[in-house]
């Protein structure tokens, strides 16, 4: 036992290098955090799950979540395919009173599971926008500004004005004299652009509205008439916006404003619903003391991809799956796919630096030539061509991505090995017979990890990055394999689906910065010169 911890207690150089990156507090804390998100994909199945954990049926016990069984051991249907369990534990024989029962993860729905929109019934709601009715209306006017006709345009007069009276409406409205020259023009058959201004005005003062004149061009003779277009201004503020269940149940928004509705306004817009439930989009003005309001409802309808709701915290993508199961398992499948990527490229980097700079000459010159020639090939168009003739896999990604991905590895290693085999101990274990393999692996090569531990961390995050990036392109893991890269290009085909983009972004930017966070850290803790900050 005491040869045994001998063998595995650290050196002082490792020693003082562990407590240099745990004196980076940063650094250490982001390590910890990265290991306990991939231990958490790592369990993704008993987070996020369309089938129970642990399923007990007539005194047995089973479980689906990980093993295969057919409908027919459960429902006696003679069917050998995969048991629908959610239905399932609706039957009789899984009721309250039965001793069969299931036991179901956090999350309900798979990665690869379309809900079903059935199961979202009970959250939909009426979105209504009250706001007062605009009045708009014309009225048509002689030289002498005298009212010679006019259409619903009471609001803005006095309610008692009426064609052929001799009254100058300068009387009731302060016009602008650049109003009243554009007035003039159009009198004098003279071209002259769209006139608006804002006033206030009418038989109170306190009416707000909108003078338009239209474009005008001659004519053969001077117009007897001109049209002036009047629009109420609203205050925006006194608009209002509700969101009601399908009983008229208020679902948030602003109580107190629904409260202080008039009775009657409140009736009307509740006896309202029925109709816009079956149109979905209704429009329709309802009378009230203040005044008339313009009423639109818009009915939230089960549709793909769907936001954020009860049961789907990060909402639900363009085919119906849960966001946060794809997000949650596309998180294992990245990390995964970076550790393998980068443990394959650094296997490969050493082997082929430690050859070049161990041997030198024309196996250095040699290697490096065929290194350029190598480098020098489109990856892209690679993954592409050998993609479309073996078909699109995680494993084929993977050797496609290894087998150009060791290059950079390469050259600091051949850099390393350069540097090391003319240092006194390699001679020494030369003079003693060590063969040249074990030269390599155990005198050289410990002694050349620096380049590998450092950029290690920086090469995950490349790797993730990479990934997320061939999945957003098209060119990534074949569908329905739940990725990020795949959510973000949805989201470019949804542009309004905003929990399409912020939830895989957000993972993606957490895990990079816990990768950069650590990658800092091991650099810091190899650097054997403490770092100082200039005042």
């Amino acid at each position: 036992m005491k040869k045994l911890l001998t063998k595995w207690t650290l050196n002082p150089v490792a020693r003082k290098r562990l407590q240099r990156f745990r004196a980076h507090r940063r650094a250490f804390v982001s390590f910890w955090l990265l290991i306990a998100l991939f231990l958490v994909s790592l369990s993704a199945e008993l987070i996020c799950n369309d089938r129970p954990l642990y399923l007990r049926f007539e005194g047995k016990s089973y479980f689906p979540a990980f093993r295969f069984y057919p409908d027919d051991l459960f429902t006696g249907s003679g069917q050998k395919t995969r048991a629908d369990y959610r239905t399932l534990n609706e039957k009789p024989q899984f009721g309250a009173d039965s001793k069969n029962f299931m036991l179901f993860a956090l999350v309900r729905y798979g990665p690869l599971e379309s809900v079903s929109p059935d199961s979202l019934r009970n959250q939909e709601w009426m979105e209504v926008k009250a706001a007062p009715l605009q009045h708009v209306g014309f009225v048509e006017i002689d030289p002498q500004y005298r009212l010679v006709r006019q259409r619903a345009a009471d609001f803005f007069l006095s309610g008692q004005q009426v064609a052929g009276k001799d009254m100058d409406l300068r009387a009731l409205w302060a016009l602008p004299e650049s109003f009243q020259d554009a007035v003039r023009a159009r009198f004098a058959n003279a071209a002259s652009t769209r006139q608006e201004v804002a006033l206030a005005g009418g038989h109170d003062s306190e009416i707000r509205a909108t003078w338009v004149l239209s474009p005008f061009s001659p004519r053969v003779n001077p117009p007897a008439t001109v049209r002036i277009t009047l629009r109420e201004v609203l205050d925006e503020a006194v608009a209002h916006e509700w969101r009601l269940d399908t009983e008229g149940n208020l679902v948030g928004g602003e109580s107190e404003a629904w409260q202080r509705q008039a009775p009657e306004v409140r009736e009307a817009i509740l006896g309202s619903l029925p109709d816009a439930h079956v149109r979905s989009r209704m429009e329709t003005v309802v009378e009230g003391p203040q005044g008339a309001l313009r009423v639109r409802f818009r009915k939230n309808e089960v549709a793909w991809p769907y936001p954020p709701c009860r049961g789907h915290w990060m909402g639900i993508d363009s085919a119906g799956r849960d966001v946060f199961a794809r997000v949650l398992y596309g998180l294992r499948i990245s990390l995964r796919f970076g550790f393998m990527l980068v443990s394959m490229s650094m296997v490969l980097g050493v082997l082929v630096g430690a050859l070049q700079g161990y041997y030198g000459g024309k196996v250095d010159i040699t290697t490096q030539r065929l290194i350029e020639v190598w480098s020098a090939l489109p990856f892209l168009y690679v993954m592409i061509l050998i993609g479309s003739v073996y078909g699109r896999s995680f494993t084929l990604l993977l050797f496609c991505y290894a087998i150009f991905n060791w290059i950079g590895i390469s050259y600091y290693m051949r850099a390393e090995f350069l540097r090391l085999r003319h240092l006194p101990f390699v001679d020494a274990a030369r003079c003693m017979g060590i063969r040249t393999p074990r030269i390599i692996l155990h005198h050289i090569l410990p002694n050349a990890l620096t380049p590998i531990v450092t950029f290690f961390p920086f090469s995950l995050v490349g790797a993730i990055g990479s990934l997320a990036a061939l999945d957003y392109l098209g060119f990534g893991l074949p569908p329905p394999t739940p990725s990020w890269g795949e959510l973000l290009h949805q989201a470019q085909q949804y542009r309004w689906a905003w929990w399409l983009i912020l939830y895989p972004s957000l993972a993606l930017f957490v895990v990079m910065l816990l990768g950069v966070f650590i990658g800092e850290g091991v650099r810091d803790a190899y650097d054997p010169k403490p770092r100082s900050k200039l005042s």
